[in-house]
């Protein structure tokens, strides 16, 4: 049996070009085509799908892990910005609601602007 030669591995755009390349192959053909493989002691080639995924993520430019200034106890800070689930809802996460200091069972008027939405919290003007 002929040793195989192991194939550079790629990364970034040449990559993104070879998958592209191999768009009607199975992700294991694509992953080894694009060197994401390892031939064991015993001559069996194993194709590395982790590496894969995780090296076409990055190539596409999306960060998975928070490098950002890492300061405190860590975890996401507040971007300001929500989406519309699956299901239509709008969920407000728990950093937005402890930063104005809500409760369960806080309760708020919706009104809708052209491009916005305003929640108005209910009772807020009594107490101010």
């Amino acid at each position: 049996m002929a040793t195989k030669k192991k194939i550079e591995t790629l990364t970034g755009d040449a990559l993104l070009a070879k998958v592209k390349e191999l768009e009607n192959h199975s992700k294991e053909e694509k992953a080894r085509a694009c060197g994401y493989y390892t031939i064991t002691k015993n001559g069996v080639e194993r194709v590395n799908m982790m590496k894969f995924y995780n090296a076409l993520i990055e190539a596409e430019g999306v960060q998975l892990d928070s490098n950002t200034n890492a300061q405190g106890r860590g975890g996401r800070a507040a971007t300001y910005r929500i989406s519309v689930q699956s299901n239509g809802n709008l969920l407000i996460g728990s950093a937005y609601t402890k930063k104005m200091g809500l409760q369960p069972g806080d309760e708020f008027e919706i009104s809708l602007g052209r491009k916005h939405i305003h929640l108005k919290q209910l009772g807020a003007d009594e107490e101010a």
